[in-house]
């Protein structure tokens, strides 16, 4: 981040929607960089190793969601994805795979550099409480984002971890759909309830259950990270 609160990396073909976002991130502080298609999109984020992806869903050569794949293989850097208005089926797929928001052209500018904003806020690494959970045959570490369960490690996105983390950070407490969307998504996050649904499936299919923990299902409320 020399010189600048944080590096975006700005991928779209619509150059003039690229020049709006560069000027916005610009004047707020940001260091920025622009591309145009999926292929360049990956050969500069591993080049400028950005803060924060702005990811367009279409995209030329490689479309935004295998972008996006490909960043979450591994790395956490924070996405958000601009998505065409209707899109609804790409909105949603785009953060079970790991988006960190998302929002529908046309937009206003001072919005995303507002979210753009609130998503870094939650990536800041000084805000985050650092600690590690340990329970019998599972150890969630923050300070690494890394999962042990029976002694090997896990690999998962970083919302899968985030949500499992704040589950057993308040083991024994039911959440609703709606709550984890807030407290793990931000509070003002616009996301459908099945995506939390998604992501603890995911956990549960890692995860399958320890000698004295379960993530549980209480029907007709939401989840809660039992320990007996």
């Amino acid at each position: 981040m020399e010189g600048s609160i944080g590096k975006v990396l700005i991928v779209d073909d619509d150059e003039n929607i690229c020049e709006v976002i560069k000027m916005y991130m610009d004047s707020a502080g940001y260091s920025t960089r622009v591309c145009y298609d999926g292929r360049a999109a990956q050969e500069m984020f591993l080049e400028y190793k950005p803060d924060l992806v702005i990811l367009d869903i279409m995209l030329p050569h490689i479309d935004g969601i295998d972008v996006l794949k490909w960043i979450r293989r591994e790395h956490e850097t924070p996405v958000i994805m601009l998505t065409a208005k209707g899109e609804t089926f790409d909105k949603v797929l785009g953060l079970e795979l790991g988006a960190d928001d998302y929002i529908v052209k046309p937009f206003e500018p001072k919005e995303l550099l507002a979210r753009a904003k609130a998503v870094l806020r939650r990536y800041n690494v000084d805000s985050i409480n650092k600690e590690v959970l340990s329970f019998e045959d599972l150890v969630i570490d923050v300070n690494s984002y890394n999962v042990i369960y029976n002694g090997q490690e896990i690999k998962m996105p970083p919302k899968e971890f985030e949500l499992l983390h704040y589950l057993a950070n308040n083991k024994n407490r039911v959440f609703t759909r709606e709550q984890l969307l807030c407290e793990v998504w931000g509070y003002d996050y616009p996301g459908d309830s099945r995506t939390v649904d998604v992501h603890v499936k995911r956990l549960r299919e890692k995860l399958p259950g320890g000698i004295n923990w379960q993530i549980e299902t209480v029907w007709g409320v939401g989840y809660k990270f039992e320990v007996k």
